[in-house]
């Protein structure tokens, strides 16, 4: 007959891994106990929270919604690919290229192989805006609220919760929460993606991650990346799994506007990169319908660029709205570009800067 003790132990594995650490100390503890009254007492105090913790993990498998995937994204026709490849495998690598729908649809996929149960499927991204936007994406997905089922946590800003399966995070804020736990135990799941922008802080994770695998066996990690050298990544990872991803594309047309004046080659036009925007933005206006997407290096430069459109675009009289897209904003002016709206759209936000 195994003792009270041994039984609370043999429940261990089924809990979430920040409980089951927690509890395996208790009971170590206790064993040592040389009054059994005590050790009675006390393991009683450890059934009631292996109780709680097993009410935890049955709230958050509750909690799962039902999953769907859009047709049109070509993650979805590799889904079983990536499952399985996740399911028999403690890292994996998944290149796509943009307009794939990784990003969205990883998550999903986790969720439906049973993770983000034991613990949050935590992903990461380089920028905040990002973290922000594919939390809210994929909560519109999934049909649940923001900061409930799906959530996340940027500088400055949490709204992720102790029932959140699955939370959206930059990569610093998880390089600071490993300060508080070394071994990642809230998580079941690391999402790593963009890992091809090579970071400081990418690089830093993904080297620690690599050394704490070992003495988490439980956790999987999936790593997202360009097809800019996936194999590097898998090395990295003991020659784990490749999940190629084709990309979703869209025509493109290059268009290159003189610097001079074609009538006369020698003059020298009085036309600075703002007012080239504006000429630009105008020439599109007396296209086709549509919004216009500004690319500038910093947050000066898409402040200046913005002030300079609306004045322009209100001499026209039109249904023009200028919105600049930049990391200080607050959420709600970011929101903004994702929102419908009459008429055209310009939104001027910042390039993405990447490491060779």
């Amino acid at each position: 007959m195994r003792s009270p003790l041994a039984d609370l132990r043999a429940r261990l594995p089924e809990l979430m891994p920040r409980d089951r650490s927690r509890l395996r100390r208790r009971i170590d503890g206790t064993e040592k106990m040389k009054d059994a009254g005590r050790r009675a007492k006390v393991a009683e105090e450890i059934a009631a929270e292996v109780g709680a913790a097993e009410r935890r993990v049955e709230r958050r498998r509750a909690a799962v919604p039902a999953i769907t995937y859009p047709a049109e994204l070509p993650v979805a026709q590799k889904k079983d690919d990536i499952l399985e490849a996740v399911r028999d495998n403690q890292v994996v690598i998944v290149a796509g290229e943009t307009g794939s729908g990784k990003t969205t649809q990883i998550p999903k996929i986790c969720l439906e192989l049973g993770r983000g149960v034991l613990g949050s499927i935590g992903h990461t991204q380089p920028r905040r805006l990002a973290a922000r936007t594919v939390a809210d994406r994929i909560a519109e997905e999934l049909g649940t609220d923001l900061g409930e089922t799906v959530g996340y946590k940027v500088r400055f800003t949490d709204r992720s919760s102790d029932g959140t399966l699955v939370k959206l995070m930059t990569d610093g804020i998880l390089l600071a929460e490993i300060q508080t736990d070394r071994l990642l135990r809230q998580y079941d799941t690391l999402i790593i993606d963009e890992a091809h922008e090579r970071s400081l802080n990418i690089d830093f994770l993904l080297g620690y991650i690599r050394e704490i695998l070992p003495k988490r066996p439980d956790l999987k990690v999936i790593i997202t990346s360009a097809t800019i050298d996936p194999e590097r990544f898998s090395r990295h990872f003991g020659d784990a799994p490749i999940v190629e991803v084709s990309g979703r594309t869209y025509p493109v047309e290059v268009r290159y506007r003189p610097v001079t004046d074609p009538d006369d080659p020698s003059a020298d036009p009085d036309r600075d990169q703002i007012q080239a925007i504006i000429d630009a933005v105008d020439e599109l206006g007396r296209e086709a319908p549509g919004d216009v997407l500004v690319f500038l290096s910093g947050e000066r430069e898409i402040r200046d660029t913005a002030e300079a459109l609306t004045k322009h675009l209100a001499k026209q009289r039109g249904t023009s709205e200028v919105l600049p897209l930049y990391a200080r904003l607050s959420a709600a002016e970011q929101h903004r570009v994702f929102q419908s709206h009459r008429g055209r759209a310009s939104s001027c936000r910042r390039t993405s800067r990447r490491r060779p």
